[in-house]
């Protein structure tokens, strides 16, 4: 299924060593659906071009053939802003790096023995900071969120306050179980990417929507209290999934957004977790604990944030020291 926004994709039938690789990512890298989704994307991309091109299937690429497709994406590279519908300029490293892991996997599969990928340079990338937001925008967004019918206000409280003050990706936080909720409700425990389970302390206001937002809870399950959405923290009658979907979510904090005066495309589920991470660095938080908070596998993606400060710092230096005001003669 297409992405909101996305034209749908022909459905090609793909090489089995596509399927193979996919199961791969399954089974031996414990990969999240969203993940093997996002190569199988890639894989059928490339897999439709190269039948226009050559009829061959994907496994008998050539290194022409991948460099004649990563020069067709780069003539489809939008600049920002830019709704045509073109690819962004990341999507093509992307996708060069979905195929490089495939035709790694065809060569330990003994089904080529080169890789066509080898000798390929991937486009450089400029470094993209994370947007964020400030603390003040963030308790005006929290203060409005509290307006209004007491079920629906209680709930979008619950949810900023405890996406802001933990850190979660959108899609743990919309899918928490009950069960994950800890003693007091003083923590949570998170199953993050590649499963990997992880102990996310809560502050005290994220502790303090909470329960108010359980008090209220009933109203989004309904009068069968043995219901199968009692599972979830967040239960959704309309969702598949039994719980509050991320598009959804992204719909309501919109709405907040527009509420609260902000311009479009400021305020986003990834914003607020760039947030929580920044304005914890800015109060002196360890790197690694909060490198634990947001469940990166990497150090050097928490790094990211400390590159915000600096840009702040640098901009804060530019507009308020005298001497960046004088001009050079």
């Amino acid at each position: 299924m297409a992405k909101p926004g996305r034209p749908p994709m022909e459905k090609p039938n793909l090489s089995k060593w596509v399927d193979s690789f996919i199961e791969m990512l399954l089974t031996e890298r414990n990969a999240a659906l969203n993940t093997r989704q996002a190569y199988w994307r890639d894989l059928a991309d490339f897999s439709l071009f190269l039948k226009e091109q050559t009829s061959n299937e994907i496994e008998l690429a050539t290194t022409e053939d991948i460099q004649a497709y990563v020069k067709e994406l780069g003539k489809r590279i939008h600049v920002k802003g830019d709704k045509s519908g073109k690819i962004a300029s990341r999507t093509v490293a992307r996708r060069l790096s979905a195929l490089r892991q495939f035709y790694r996997f065809v060569v330990s599969e003994n089904i080529r023995s080169n890789d066509p990928t080898s000798t390929i340079e991937s486009p450089k990338q400029k470094r993209t900071l994370p947007k964020t937001i400030s603390e003040k925008d963030v308790n005006h967004l929290i203060k409005v969120a509290a307006e209004g019918k007491k079920s629906s206000a209680s709930r979008m409280v619950c949810l900023m306050e405890m996406l802001y003050g933990t850190g979660l990706r959108v899609s743990e936080l919309v899918g928490l179980p009950m069960s994950s909720i800890g003693e007091n409700q003083q923590y949570i425990t998170v199953a993050g990417k590649g499963g990997h389970e992880r102990m996310v302390p809560m502050t005290g206001s994220a502790q303090k929507a909470l329960k108010g937002y359980l008090e209220t809870r009933d109203d989004f399950i309904g009068e069968e209290t043995s219901s199968p959405l009692a599972k979830w923290v967040f239960p959704s009658r309309t969702s598949d999934s039994g719980h509050l979907t991320r598009q959804r979510f992204a719909q309501l904090l919109k709405d907040l957004s527009d509420r609260s005066g902000f311009e479009a495309g400021i305020v986003s589920p990834h914003v607020l977790r760039h947030a929580f991470a920044t304005h914890l660095l800015q109060n002196g938080a360890d790197l690694r604990a909060v490198q634990k908070m947001l469940g990166h596998a990497d150090i050097t993606t928490t790094q990211i944030y400390t590159h915000v400060l600096s840009s702040e710092k640098k901009d804060t230096v530019e507009e308020k020291h005298p001497l960046s005001k004088k001009k050079v003669s």
